[in-house]
Parts: C-alpha cells; structure tokens; sequence
C-alpha cells in the first residue's frame, strides 16, 4: 500500500504562481537561515513569498498532516545536527513522521543533505558516520542507467559537478528505492519507487558563491585551519547542472 504506483496523469498541478510550499529547515544560525531559503527560491523559479518555513529547531514536534496545506515540501541540510543522534535532536521522529506521509499521500519532496539522510532512515536505511576524507567541494557525480529516464534528470550529461559536504552517508539504499546518482564514497541521490519522491545527499539549491559563504561560516566543523579552508574554497567550481534540478523538479511536477 506504501509503495503504489504514481499516476503524474491524476496530479493535480497549478500555475506557478499559485504554489505554496513547506520549507522544512533544520538550521540554527540566522544568515544561513535566510541564505537557504534564498536558494530554494533562486533555483526553483519560485517567490520566497510562496514558502513556508517550518524550523525543526523551533517546533521541533509537529504534526505530520501540517504538509496538506502545502504542494511540496523541500527539506534543507544541517551543519549542527545528525540523524544518528535521535535522542539529542528529539525532532528526528516529526521529521520520519512527515517522509512517511508524503510518500503515503503522493506529495511531492525534494530532500537535500540532511534530507536524503534522514529520508534514508525513514525508509528503514543505514546512514554512517563519515569525519575523516569525507566528501567536500564540487566533486562529481555519476548517474545510473534509472537516471537517463527518470523524469528530473533525463537530459543531464552522465557526470557533473555538485556541491557536496557531508560528514555521514549512506553506502546503499533502502528497499523500494532507485539509485540515480553516487560518488565512489557514497549513494548520492535516489527515488522512491512510483512516488514523487527524490532526495540528493549533495545539495543542488547551492552554487559556488554560496558554498564559499557556507564554509567561512563553519570553517571549524569542515576544516582543519585557514590553509585548508583556503585550499576548498580554491577547488570549488560552478555546478550549473546540478542547480537546474531543483527547477526541473518544480516544471514536471507541479506546473502546468
């Protein structure tokens, strides 16, 4: 009953401008606050006015059924919070609470960083601890052969830079899952089986500029001292065709 099959035909999409989506956030510091709502709008199409953001940090337990007043919900990262500490961040089971309704009901998710991680165990997967040469920059992707007909990234070229800072991750997904994209470290992004239902580890609502900021902002969590800082920073590229995901994912499913 979980996983039944998604009909796109019966979906009832709406003008752009009329959407409203939930911003579920999972942020302490106010800049970085404001600095990803600003991307989810930027690379969406999307008017940050059409957002809501709901701050796990500030409700940390809500209803599930909050997500039927809403269109979509996109899931942000986290620098200052791990899904293998349930018990230190107690919003952890709103949040399983939440991925288990959307896939229930068809409502369509974008879930990015912490998103996918906590997507993964929602679904019954494993995510690791990652601290030591773990993922950081632009590194590139690889997609899968699932990923030349799915419907957010057909089109893409079959490798491409994304931004991507993580310290846990996953190594293989769970059941009824169809893996897209994945580094050799880790599985990078996934969609559940006949659902409107993707979820990146990297972060396609970030670009260059924007992860440059971020990393200032938590250079002591990511790096080791101002060399390394400056050596990251210098490595770091555009990520155009990661970017346009988040836009593609906004046109097929919820825009006529």
């Amino acid at each position: 009953m979980l996983f039944r099959t998604f009909n796109l035909s019966v979906w009832p999409m709406k003008n752009k401008n009329d959407l409203k989506v939930m911003l579920l956030q999972i942020r302490e510091d106010p800049q970085v606050k404001a600095e990803e709502l600003q991307s989810f709008a930027r690379y969406s199409g999307l008017n940050q006015e059409q957002f809501f953001v709901l701050n796990v940090f500030d409700n940390p337990s809500f209803a599930p059924e909050i997500i039927r007043n809403y269109d979509a919900l996109f899931i942000g990262g986290a620098s200052s919070a791990s899904v293998l500490q349930p018990d230190k961040f107690p919003f952890m089971s709103s949040c399983i609470d939440l991925i288990h309704l959307c896939i229930k009901e068809n409502i369509a998710v974008f879930a990015s960083c912490f998103g996918f991680q906590v997507a993964v165990i929602s679904l019954g997967g494993t995510i690791i601890k990652d601290d030591c040469d773990f993922e950081m920059g632009t590194p590139p992707v690889t997609l899968t052969k699932k990923a030349q007909t799915d419907p957010i990234f057909s089109g893409m070229p079959y490798s491409f830079p994304v931004v991507s800072v993580h310290q846990e991750k996953a190594t293989s997904l769970p059941d009824n899952c169809q893996l897209l994209a994945y580094t050799d470290s880790c599985c990078h992004s996934f969609r559940v089986t006949g659902k409107p239902f993707w979820a990146f580890q990297f972060h396609p609502e970030l670009d260059k500029q924007t992860l440059t900021k971020r990393l200032r902002i938590y250079q002591q969590k990511y790096t080791q001292d101002k060399n390394h800082l400056n050596d990251v920073i210098n490595s770091i590229i555009e990520t155009p065709e990661s970017n346009s995901l988040v836009r593609k994912f906004v046109e097929y499913l919820l825009v006529h």
